[in-house]
């Protein structure tokens, strides 16, 4: 018996499977990410901040796809935890700058090892890795 909307199968999704893949790759980053005391917003906070060293918290959303919502108690929580400061800038008091500490820096050669562990996770090629990735941030620049 044919289904009346064929397009509402969980299979013919793209979304559920970028879903599903984020979720379960998130779980595999928890356990290293728990050594080094972050959450895994955190850590894509302070791969930005290992970038940029100095970023105001709108373009650091714009990066991450974060609203300030989000963003606000993380980087208050990285900030207790010393790895950034939250300053407003001088040229304007609206514009909230994060910068990076030196306790922020230390702590990127021990997030260093992360990559090459999640790599293993994933069963791909690296051609093939690179292809998906080039594909997602295809699919992030047109939404």
């Amino acid at each position: 018996m044919k289904k009346k909307n064929e397009m509402l199968r969980l299979g013919n999704q793209l979304c559920f499977p970028l879903y599903a893949c984020s979720r379960e790759i998130v779980k595999k980053y928890n356990p290293l990410l728990e050594e080094l005391g972050l959450t895994y917003t955190q850590y894509i906070v302070m791969l930005v901040m290992w970038e940029d060293r100095r970023i105001s918290v709108k373009r650091l959303g714009e990066r991450l796809y974060l609203d300030s919502g989000t963003l606000t108690p993380v980087l208050k929580s990285l900030e207790a935890k010393g790895f950034v400061t939250r300053t407003r800038s001088a040229e304007d008091e609206r514009v909230l700058i994060v910068d990076i500490t030196p306790e922020g820096d230390r702590l990127e050669e021990r997030a260093a090892e992360i990559p090459p562990k999640i790599a293993c996770c994933v069963s791909l090629e690296p051609d093939e890795a690179a292809e998906l990735h080039r594909l997602l941030y295809k699919v992030l620049g047109g939404i």
